[in-house]
């Protein structure tokens, strides 16, 4: 009975901190775009038809994206490439490891988008409303989450 009460109690902690981390990225994530798109909170404006002008948009729109979770599989995918992109093009040239030059969070990020391409938006988002309203109930809903038999 014991064991039964901590497996519902860890499928719930599960269920929170998979929103929180979504969550939590999403919103530090749009502040990037802020920065490129507006220049506020310390940053620049960067032109729209640059590559920072279109990582603002990535991060603007897919940021808001991923705290309504809604897309969220498709739009972690994209994400993760533009960080992985940025990595690559802005810190890898610098050599030495990501925290030597500055790499790090780009890498973190990436991350954290693989992470939501593979586990999805969990049960509190909008992906998952959408898959209930539907109707489709065998959908993978992530770490912490019964299936249901087909």
């Amino acid at each position: 009975m014991r064991n039964s009460a901590i497996s519902s109690s860890l499928a719930v902690l599960a269920d929170v901190t998979h929103v929180v981390l979504r969550v939590g990225a999403g919103l530090l994530f749009i502040q990037h775009g802020l920065q490129k798109l507006f220049g506020i909170l310390g940053g620049r404006v960067a032109a729209m038809d640059s590559l920072l002008g279109v990582a603002g948009v990535l991060e603007l729109v897919g940021g808001t994206l991923l705290v309504l979770g809604l897309l969220t599989r498709p739009v972690a995918f994209i994400l993760a490439g533009e960080m992985a992109s940025a990595y690559l093009m802005a810190h890898h040239p610098r050599g030495g490891f990501p925290v030597q030059n500055g790499g790090e969070l780009p890498l973190l990020f990436a991350l954290i988008f693989l992470f939501l391409v593979g586990h999805g938006a969990g049960p509190l988002s909008l992906d998952a409303w959408w898959r209930r309203a539907r109707g489709r109930h065998d959908a993978p809903t992530g770490a912490g989450r019964r299936r249901r038999a087909a």
